[in-house]
């Protein structure tokens, strides 16, 4: 061959493909996970808010509250204050139950935030196979309109 087309471009994958394969998508379990190496406190702090928010996080534990709230609710009432009432209702009930309802709120966010971050990894792996499909594309043509080149001089000199 006279011309070789493959000596216009040499592809080369970007490093970031490779790390990408072994990292996988991100998602919320991988930052609430201590890196290697991080001091037992920390390792120790994120199990203990992991295990805490999982289990204040639920609507049976909004429930749980919501009972525990109402059993001052008649102390509230018999006061006869409009103040003690409000008081009850913003202080106990409120702060009690929503949080743990907030709490369910955000992991379902972040579950779904995660399912995102999943479908759009997968997409930027189909992008990246059909980019590398395109590649051995243009190699082949590269090498057919070589062929051709090859030829044409061939025939130019005869």
């Amino acid at each position: 061959m006279l011309f070789a087309m493959s000596d216009l471009f040499d592809y080369i994958p970007h490093p970031r493909i490779a790390a990408r394969q072994v990292s996988g998508p991100p998602k919320v379990a991988d930052v609430v996970t201590p890196a290697e190496g991080a001091r037992w406190w920390y390792r120790f702090n994120a199990l203990l808010a992991v295990r805490i928010t999982t289990g204040v996080g639920t609507m049976w534990c909004a429930y749980a509250f919501a009972a525990l709230a109402l059993v001052s609710l008649p102390d509230a009432i018999r006061s006869g204050s409009a103040v003690t009432l409000v008081s009850w209702i913003s202080q106990t009930f409120l702060q009690l139950v929503l949080l743990s309802i907030i709490i369910v709120g955000q992991n379902i966010l972040a579950a779904s935030a995660d399912r995102r971050s999943e479908a759009t990894y997968e997409d930027a792996d189909a992008v990246l196979r059909t980019t590398e499909d395109i590649q051995r594309h243009l190699n082949a043509q590269d090498a057919a309109i070589g062929r051709i080149l090859d030829e044409l001089a061939v025939l130019k000199r005869s």
